[in-house]
């Protein structure tokens, strides 16, 4: 009898064992960053996995693909509508392509720093878009990171004042909202896709570029750019999302340690990026630029030219009420003047 029902607890547990590995659910988290712990989003997306895999018991297996592996920012935003990738760690050029009014956070000079920022996103306007976003497109934006305080590169000047910006050819990500940032400032757009910028670079298809400290450093294209002016045009954003459907699809346990594995990994995020911001002009000096730090009457100039005709053509792309809320959001963040 002993023996009968040990052979009974064998075979019970051996097929509890089955059943649960076939009821497992995996998740394909996909993001762009080279697969190093040196880089914000695969340090952040490492300790996804393991809180979740350890907090499910394994029942929730994370499977990550970093470097692109599944396709650039419209192939990872069509994954996440599909349901292919379950989840995706996107910057805000891709996003606004399937969800208009996330161009609204590449109004330029908006958040005067990173607190600011974090706590327009993480307050009640973050979630009013992240609930228009789920009901059109059926991605569930779960936590915003950063992308870096973007700056101007170029290989001609250092550059102080918007006339330094006249006639240089700067590369822009696929996106309207930064062709007229920069057409605002008196150079001239070229879309390069991101892959594609170095040998752009390289090859002086255009004089110059703009992004964070995280991307220049990402990418190498300090080897091709001699001068950056720490401008701070744009806060950008790497958002946290998951396709709705898969996520409704796991247990309440499972949906909680999802939540708190996005949590520490979108602080893990941040805390990266933004000390390399607030570095930016050793480590840019380290690998050979020439830094020029602009001054806040430095900046105002630029936001002068800029800020108005970026906000009113998103204004006409999406809505007045989404610029609107931005700035209200960011007036009540920020004290007088840290705008």
């Amino acid at each position: 009898m002993f023996s009968r029902g040990l052979k009974t607890a064998a075979l019970v547990g051996a097929a509890a064992f089955l059943a649960g590995a076939a009821n497992a659910e995996t998740i394909r988290y996909a993001h762009f960053q080279p697969a190093s712990l040196d880089q914000p989003k695969h340090a952040a997306a490492l300790a996804f996995k393991s809180h979740v895999e350890a907090a499910t018991n394994g029942e929730v297996t994370v499977e990550i693909y970093p470097a692109s592996q599944l396709g650039g920012g419209q192939e990872v935003m069509e994954g996440l509508q599909l349901g292919s990738i379950q989840l995706g760690v996107v910057h805000d050029g891709p996003i606004g392509s399937t969800f208009p009014p996330f161009q609204v956070f590449q109004i330029p000079y908006v958040f005067g720093n990173q607190n600011v920022a974090w706590d327009v996103l993480d307050g009640e306007f973050g979630d009013e878009v992240a609930d228009a976003m789920l009901e059109e497109t059926g991605i569930r934006l779960m936590g915003y990171a950063d992308n870096g305080i973007r700056h101007f590169t170029n290989n001609e000047r250092p550059i102080e004042t918007p006339a330094d910006m006249e006639g240089l050819k700067i590369r822009v990500q696929p996106s309207p909202v930064f062709q007229r940032l920069v057409e605002s400032l008196g150079a001239s757009a070229t879309v390069v896709a991101w892959p594609e910028l170095p040998s752009a670079l390289a090859q002086g298809v255009v004089d110059g570029q703009e992004n964070g400290v995280t991307n220049i450093l990402a990418a190498d294209l300090y080897e091709n750019q001699d001068y950056v002016s720490l401008d701070g045009h744009v806060y950008s954003l790497h958002a946290y999302m998951m396709n709705n459907d898969f996520f409704e699809g796991l247990d309440p346990k499972e949906q909680q340690a999802v939540l708190e594995g996005i949590e520490i990994a979108k602080w893990i995020h941040r805390g990266m990026t933004a000390a390399q911001d607030a570095n930016a002009q050793t480590i840019l000096s380290d690998v050979g630029m020439q830094v020029t730090p602009l001054s806040p009457d430095q900046v105002a100039a630029f936001r002068e030219k800029a800020q108005g005709p970026v906000a009113e053509w998103v204004a006409g792309e999406v809505g007045q009420e989404w610029v609107d809320g931005l700035f209200s959001a960011v007036e009540a963040a920020a004290p007088a003047g840290n705008q």
